[in-house]
Formats: C-alpha cells, sequence, structure tokens
C-alpha cells in the first residue's frame, strides 16, 4: 500500500466527540475515532493528535459571558486535557498503545510535553496525544495543533472535522457554496475563510506545514486520505 505519508498530526475539535449529544462526550464516536486511528498507526503511521475542547468549554466564549479571558482559556486547557484522557481509553479499548502529554505539568495526569519524548512514543508505534493548548492563554487549539505539528516534524497536518473540506461559503447554510480541491494559505486569509485563526494559518505557512481539510465523522476517511485518495482539501 502506497502511504502519501510517514509521520502526521491530527487536529480534532472537541465538539465531533459530542456525536450526537448537545454536550460532553459521545463513546460510539470515540470508539469509531480510535478503531480509524488504530488502522492508520498499523499501517506504520507516526501520529500525533490534538483534541480540542469545544464540547466541554471554549474560553473565548465564557470570555464573552463574564469569564476573566486567561481563566477562561485555562478551563478550555482543562477540556482539552479531558478529551485527551478520554480518546487514549478509547484507544486502549481498542488495543492502541497511546500516551497523553500535557503542556503544563499536570503529573500524574500526563506526562510534561516535550518533543523528543512524543517523538520516541511514535516511533515506538504508541500515538501521542498531546493535550493543554500550547499552555498559554490567547492561542487556539489550532493554533496549538500547528505549533506540534511543526515541533514533531509532521509531513502534513490532518483537520478531521464534520464538513469535507473548505467551502467558498458555509456549506451548511448556503446550498451554492463550491468546495476547493486545494488553497492556499494566502487566498484563506484573503477571501477571510473561517478554516483556522490568522495565528496557525500563519505558523503552517511560514513553517511549510501542509494541512488536509476532511471530514473524519465519515469512518474510513482517515485512511483514505492517508493513502493518497483526493478527499477533503489541501492548504499549501
Amino acid at each position: 500500500m502506497d502511504l502519501k505519508y510517514k509521520r502526521i498530526l491530527l487536529k480534532l475539535s472537541g465538539e465531533s466527540l459530542m456525536g450526537d449529544k448537545q454536550y460532553g462526550l459521545d463513546e460510539k464516536r470515540l470508539s469509531e475515532y480510535a478503531t480509524q486511528i488504530k488502522e492508520i498507526v498499523s499501517l506504520g503511521i507516526e501520529t500525533g493528535i490534538v483534541i480540542g475542547g469545544g464540547n466541554i468549554f471554549r474560553g473565548l466564549s465564557g470570555a464573552s459571558r463574564g469569564f476573566d479571558r486567561v481563566k477562561g482559556d485555562q478551563m478550555g486547557m482543562l477540556a482539552t486535557v479531558i478529551n485527551s484522557l478520554a480518546l487514549s481509553s478509547a484507544l486502549t479499548a481498542a488495543g492502541q498503545k497511546s500516551r497523553v502529554f500535557t503542556a503544563i505539568n499536570m503529573f500524574p495526569i500526563g506526562e510534561y510535553y516535550s518533543k523528543w519524548k512524543a517523538i520516541e512514543a511514535m516511533q515506538k508505534g504508541e500515538i501521542a496525544i498531546i493535550s493543554g493548548g500550547t499552555g498559554n492563554p490567547f492561542f487556539t487549539t489550532d493554533t496549538g495543533s500547528a505549533l506540534r505539528g511543526i515541533e514533531i516534524e509532521a509531513e502534513v497536518m490532518l483537520k478531521g472535522t464534520r464538513v469535507d473540506g473548505i467551502y467558498t461559503t458555509d456549506p451548511e447554510k448556503d446550498p451554492s457554496a463550491v468546495k476547493f480541491e486545494k488553497i492556499s494559505y494566502d487566498e484563506i486569509y484573503t477571501r477571510g475563510l473561517k478554516v483556522m485563526d490568522l495565528t496557525a494559518t500563519t505558523l503552517c505557512k511560514e513553517n511549510k506545514l501542509p494541512i488536509i481539510v476532511f471530514d473524519m465523522d465519515t469512518v474510513g476517511n482517515l485512511k483514505k486520505v492517508l493513502t493518497g485518495e483526493n478527499i477533503g482539501t489541501l492548504v499549501y
């Protein structure tokens, strides 16, 4: 089997872990993700994962409701740790080893993140789940995943979402939206598309880390992306 990439950073949204629920974690969705992720690791792909926390708490929306922004962002970081532990647990149940790293020291919940420990885990066939964002307020988990992707020397960042790529407008609201097969970082910026926040996009551009946005909720898509099937949108 021809694999396009040897090492990847997979970014998952916290919202996607809700499945059909309104809040929190859906065990069925976690199990589906674990099975898909185990499958690509068994092909020999070194995998790092960053998960958002929006299914539990969003710092930015918290700030609009009167939370202090720094404390709100710290709550959001903790939400990503909860999600990372949940995915790690689902992976263990599926028979796949993983290690949870945290951007802030939270022993014994997870290991304090370092690039070399994460790479060492991946080289051993374990999944490095990197939680806690960047460890700093005012940075999103998109920026966290861009930073970690660059640090662990991933060849691509895969952004798993509910939508099957990047469109001219929001396809969930506008039926006339047209999907891009590929798009440059600059065009995302000039069109004002909400793919990732600006800091994350700039980090990826400056460090030449390509992004593929694809629908992670359709079982089998993760493997399709990695074997070179033309699904999703490539950002270059």
